[in-house]
């Protein structure tokens, strides 16, 4: 849990940089995130790893102590008194999505894939963006199965800005950040908070409140609790393996209980 915490302190020291004009948000590697490292809670006995609890779950302590500051962290970067671009090949999934759905803009890769597969059991995206960038009917085509789109189909629908095939990547989004950079950064500020206040006027703290507090109910539903137990059996990728191409709505979470 220390990565959102890092990237919130980035943010505000970007913010506090005077020759800072604009961000760019982007991961080492072989892709840009892939959210939460769950293993540990996955795998471990409950109350054994940071945050987790032993049943019976408080809402209040996963919520205050947990998945609010992480979820504020992540919102760090639509606050972010600067513009945030978002550089994603690779994937960003789970969790990272989340940090990307909260950058002002958004290129991807046309091979990369973006998308939430925890929505299909043991979680629900925090800052609900989905729904603010795709609209109602294709946010519950993608959280209602989990799936992954890559980046053409992501530029399609409006999810992300821009999709450039993964060799033109890096210089297309330079060509961006440079082109933002010759503003001044009154007029950025500006500019940002006009388009952010619009969206946070459709209920944006509200929304992201209930789908925070669902999160941990997600993890402590009957059907979390099999997860987790499962997870101690075979591991947590084979779990994972299990939720992604399965059939966990009829299979059983609850005649396994």
């Amino acid at each position: 849990m220390d990565m959102p915490m890092e990237l919130q302190q980035a943010v505000r020291a970007a913010n506090a940089d005077d020759d800072v004009r604009v961000i760019l948000l982007y991961g080492k590697g072989k892709a840009f995130c892939s959210g939460y490292d769950l293993k540990q809670f996955a795998e471990g006995e409950r109350g054994s790893a940071p945050g987790s609890q032993t049943m019976p779950w408080c809402p209040y302590k996963d919520y205050s102590q947990v998945m609010h500051p992480c979820t504020e962290a992540f919102m760090s970067l639509w606050r972010s008194l600067k513009p945030v671009v978002c550089k994603v090949h690779g994937y960003a999934v789970a969790g990272g999505s989340d940090i990307a759905l909260c950058s002002d803009i958004i290129y991807m890769a046309d091979d990369a894939l973006i998308g939430y597969p925890p929505s299909r059991l043991w979680g629900c995206p925090t800052t609900a963006m989905w729904v603010y960038r795709v609209g109602a009917e294709k946010a519950k085509r993608l959280l209602l199965t989990g799936d992954l789109i890559d980046g053409q189909e992501a530029a399609r629908i409006g999810l992300v800005c821009k999709s450039v095939p993964a060799a033109e990547l890096d210089s297309e989004t330079d060509r961006l950040v440079n082109r933002i950079a010759s503003v001044p950064t009154n007029q950025l500020f500006f500019q940002k908070q006009v388009i952010n206040q619009a969206v946070e006027q459709m209920g944006l703290a509200s929304t992201q409140r209930l789908a925070t507090i669902f999160d941990g109910m997600t993890r402590h539903s009957p059907e979390g609790v099999v997860f987790q137990e499962r997870c101690r059996e075979v591991g947590f990728k084979e779990v994972v393996l299990e939720r992604d191409e399965g059939d966990w709505g009829a299979q059983g979470p609850s005649s396994k209980l």
